[in-house]
């Protein structure tokens, strides 16, 4: 028996860091996991939708029509400079009562405008596609992203929840909080490349 190449490379394209894995290790250090696993969750799944939707076509079809492309990775690089600039401004033990996770929803919603889970997905469509139907096809993609990346997402916002244990003065939380908005900031121009 053989393992489907796909699996090696979601895994891969997946643990790497992008928005996800900032935003989880992040989440992860400053409200805990537990507080974290709406987030996680909503992640899990919008990835798998979305990556379904590549089975289906629509991330093909998404990239035959330009301007609707860049409409999207406009709003894709302003929403992630939105995060890091409130992850920038962030404080150590002054959080406001309505600072909160992201919600499953909104982790969910996110995946539309997360160039590298629409990076991956596509790859893995055009690069590992089977001779399945659409539908089957979706369903295999869908549930190899989502299978694969609740270990990632679990590893990262496990990993963030444990630095809080280093994370013991302002110092220390400002440098972890900025080199992640820094990196976060960074990804919304590499949408550009």
């Amino acid at each position: 028996m053989t393992l489907d190449p796909l699996y090696g490379f979601v895994f891969f394209g997946l643990f790497s860091p992008g928005p996800n894995v900032i935003m989880l290790t992040t989440s992860g250090a400053r409200f805990g996991l537990r507080a974290t696993l709406p987030h996680l969750f909503g992640v899990v799944a919008g990835v798998g939708i979305t990556s379904g939707l590549t089975g289906f076509g629509i991330g093909a079809a998404l990239q035959s029509m330009p301007r609707l492309e860049l409409a999207l990775k406009l709003a894709s690089a302003a929403w992630i400079l939105y995060m890091a600039w409130g992850l920038w401004q962030s404080r150590p033990k002054e959080r406001s009562p309505d600072e909160r996770p992201m919600r499953f929803h909104e982790a969910v919603l996110f995946q539309w405008v997360n160039p590298k889970v629409w990076a991956v997905a596509l790859a893995a469509s055009s690069g590992y596609a089977s001779d399945l139907s659409p539908l089957w096809e979706a369903l295999r993609l869908g549930s190899a992203f989502s299978g694969i990346n609740l270990g990632v997402c679990l590893f990262w916002t496990s990993t963030g929840a444990l630095l809080t244990y280093l994370l013991h003065t302002p110092l220390a939380w400002r440098v972890f909080t900025r080199v992640m908005a820094t990196a976060l900031a960074a990804f919304s121009v590499l949408i550009f490349l």
